[in-house]
């Protein structure tokens, strides 16, 4: 079998115990990030009508069992957006994403934050060479006009 090899655009971030691998300029990736944003709304309303469904004294193991839910949907949701490629396991480090940083943000709010810099940039990055494209063939459409019309 042969072997065909180019460049998908693929970056990696390493991050606590594995490696993070997309290509932050592919416009797909970028609009199911725009999209995850409801999604992960939905978890957390999902997760607070449940505990709420328990009144003022929700059982501590109801608790534990809601978190899981919560963190396989959320954990679920990256592997659509990023690729089922990835172990979002290994790289929250067993973590679960519901769960609270040292900031009192949630693990899966400290993500976002931190990798929507580098989706911002992927995205302008695409766009402008979509510009650049368009450009370049407008260019190139007008000459074959113009060389068409001197014939």
């Amino acid at each position: 079998m042969q072997k065909l090899n180019f460049d998908l655009g693929l970056k990696e971030y390493e991050i606590g115990g594995g490696v993070l691998r997309f290509n932050p300029g592919d416009p797909n990736v970028y609009a199911r990030f725009d999209e995850a944003g409801k999604r992960l709304s939905a978890v957390e309303e999902k997760l607070v009508k449940k505990a709420q469904e328990y009144g003022t004294e929700v059982p501590g193991e109801v608790i534990l069992a809601l978190m899981a839910e919560a963190d396989r949907e959320v954990k679920d949701t990256l592997a659509w957006i990023f690729g089922s490629h990835n172990d979002f396991d290994a790289i929250f480090c067993g973590t679960n994403v519901m769960g609270v940083g040292s900031n009192g943000e949630r693990v899966i709010t400290n993500f976002v934050h931190a990798i929507q810099p580098v989706m911002e940039a992927g995205a302008k990055k695409c766009a402008g060479q979509q510009v650049k494209q368009a450009v370049n063939n407008a260019r190139a459409n007008r000459a074959q006009r113009r060389a068409a019309a001197r014939k």
